[in-house]
């Protein structure tokens, strides 16, 4: 007999927690329980979810009992420790963390590319990708699935809320400090309005953009600009995909954008290109250049799509598409891929 599955959200009262109870309550109800888990110092809380004020249970393995799916928002170190055992309790982890996105037995999912992955997951966990990597494979996936994609060449351009509460923090301070004055006209006159206020970045970023995002990995490549190359091969099942990214960070606050250099195995049109764009689930292709249209961080935060525009062909190869993208990295960067991870496995508890 099919039955609404039990759901626990860990992590409830972070910033995508939030994201991920105004999914639930603006989705279809397909859930029976909902259980609302964070750390013991958010414990009893009281959030709205579905219009229910729900108490907000302190993160234990007895909170796991019962539970059918739960979805993890939490950092790396907590989900490697409890969402093993959670799986261990037969509950199906849905991961938000990167703690396991390149295990080769946690499928990395995005269901509008590769839903079918999610349900072979050994270890009772499926990885949601990084919010960086979603904010683009959404309209590349389509794109590859009609052309066979070949190789990757990005540059982001990534929101503060993206380093979490404290990047978005110390963006408001710093643009306090800015506002009204004459910066921006001299070497390093922003550096020493700012002082040593910069929050989790290594530089300024009001009224600057900075080159890098994540921490430091091998040949000079950051943590941000190798989940782009590692996470696309995974998820699009190329594991020989060429890829190179650079990461920077913008004085935006939340919906990260992305220019992508996409090459195919075969000749493309931009017209057919638009016509796979135009239909493609999760995609909007907002197109018309002569009219000012194209997507922005300002539009387009708030909302669910991966928005696409400022689509060419290469001038110098005619196997290859450039792109503007944006995609708001607390929704489907972050929470509401989750959330329809989620639902995917849901329906083996409905179908029955």
């Amino acid at each position: 007999m099919s039955r609404k599955p039990t759901l626990a959200v860990v992590g409830a009262t972070g910033a995508v927690g939030t994201v991920m109870l105004q999914i639930l309550s603006q989705h279809a109800d397909i859930w029976g329980e909902i259980r609302l888990v964070a750390s013991p110092r958010s414990a009893g809380r009281k959030l709205a979810v579905r219009g229910e004020q729900v108490e907000v249970l302190a993160l234990s393995e007895e909170v796991f009992d019962g539970v059918d799916v739960a979805m993890f928002d939490v950092p790396d170190e907590v989900a490697a420790r409890w969402a093993p055992l959670a799986a261990a309790k037969g509950v199906v982890v849905v991961d938000n963390s990167a703690a396991f996105r390149m295990d080769p037995d946690v499928p990395l999912v995005v269901p509008e590319v590769n839903p079918h992955a999610a349900r072979v997951r050994p270890r009772g966990i499926v990885a949601n990708p990084n919010c960086t990597t979603l904010s683009m494979i959404v309209a590349v996936g389509a794109l590859h699935a009609e052309f066979g994609l070949r190789e990757l060449i990005v540059s982001s351009y990534q929101a503060v809320s993206g380093a979490g509460r404290d990047g978005v923090e110390t963006l408001r301070r710093q643009l306090k400090l800015v506002a009204g004055s004459e910066l921006g006209t001299s070497p390093g006159d922003v550096r020493r309005a700012v002082g040593d206020d910069t929050g989790p970045f290594p530089e300024p970023v009001a009224l600057n953009v900075v080159p890098w995002a994540g921490t430091l990995r091998d040949d000079g490549w950051s943590s941000e600009e190798m989940k782009v190359r590692d996470e696309s091969r995974k998820i699009l099942g190329l594991p020989g995909l060429r890829v190179a990214a650079t990461c920077v960070r913008v004085p935006v606050i939340t919906t990260h954008s992305l220019t992508v250099h996409a090459r195919f195995e075969d000749e493309v049109t931009v017209d057919r290109a638009r016509e796979i764009l135009a239909t493609a689930p999760g995609v909007v292709l907002f197109d018309d250049p002569a009219a000012g249209e194209f997507p922005t961080p300002a539009d387009v935060v708030g909302t669910d799509p991966t928005w696409v525009g400022r689509v060419r062909r290469a001038l110098d190869d005619p196997t290859a598409l450039e792109l503007f993208v944006c995609g708001d990295n607390l929704r489907k960067g972050a929470a509401l891929n989750t959330a329809q991870i989620a639902e995917l496995v849901a329906k083996e508890f409905t179908a029955g």
